[in-house]
């Protein structure tokens, strides 16, 4: 039996990351698959962890040999995941938590349809541009264009099983963890086989 994998996808700013990192922290049985970027690393995000840090050749050459098994280019810089890294992980009945855009999850549930797709909204666009200028990692012209993404990104999120308002993050972070739960606790009637 393998195990399940749940993608998170969200537009800049609407707290996927720190959702998926709050849910982790108290869900021993979930792993976080790291993907590749060819951007820099931002204030406290480590090699390895947060993401695999590498050159744009780099990246490229990996994409060309089918070494990820999703890509895609999102704000001017590429990310993809390790198809090696998440086959592993679900070949050993591991549940996985993959951070990635739409783009990726489209990829993704055409591989695997039995991924569980779960999209976080923000409360509104001006609670999104508030938050990506409060975190002052972007100049203006990236502040459009990650707006502009958002905008594009939320028209998508139809292609999602599950919604996340996220309003309030102790409040989101148990709606994620209630998904997990939930998709955890699906029927299977190959288990009651053993029973």
């Amino acid at each position: 039996m393998g195990g399940i994998l749940f993608v998170v996808s969200a537009p800049s700013g609407a707290g996927k990351s720190t959702l998926g990192a709050e849910l982790l922290k108290t869900d021993p049985n979930l792993v976080y698959s790291v993907s590749l970027t060819t951007r820099s690393p931002r204030r406290g995000e480590s090699h390895g962890k947060d993401y695999f840090f590498v050159a744009e050749d780099e990246f490229l050459k990996r994409r060309k040999k089918g070494d990820l098994i999703e890509s895609a280019l999102v704000h001017g810089f590429w990310y993809g995941t390790p198809q090696d890294q998440l086959e592993k992980l679900l070949r050993e009945g591991r549940d996985v938590l993959l951070d990635i855009d739409v783009q990726g999850g489209r990829q993704i549930k055409k591989l695997f349809p039995s991924a569980v797709l779960i999209f976080i909204a923000p409360p509104s666009i001006t609670e999104l541009e508030h938050r990506l200028r409060t975190r002052s990692q972007d100049d203006e012209a990236a502040i459009q264009k990650r707006l502009d993404n958002a905008r594009n990104e939320i028209a998508q999120a139809g292609d999602y099983e599950y919604l996340i308002l996220n309003r309030d993050i102790g409040e989101s972070v148990q709606k994620l963890r209630s998904i997990v739960w939930a998709e955890r606790s699906k029927m299977d009637p190959e288990v009651l086989k053993g029973v």
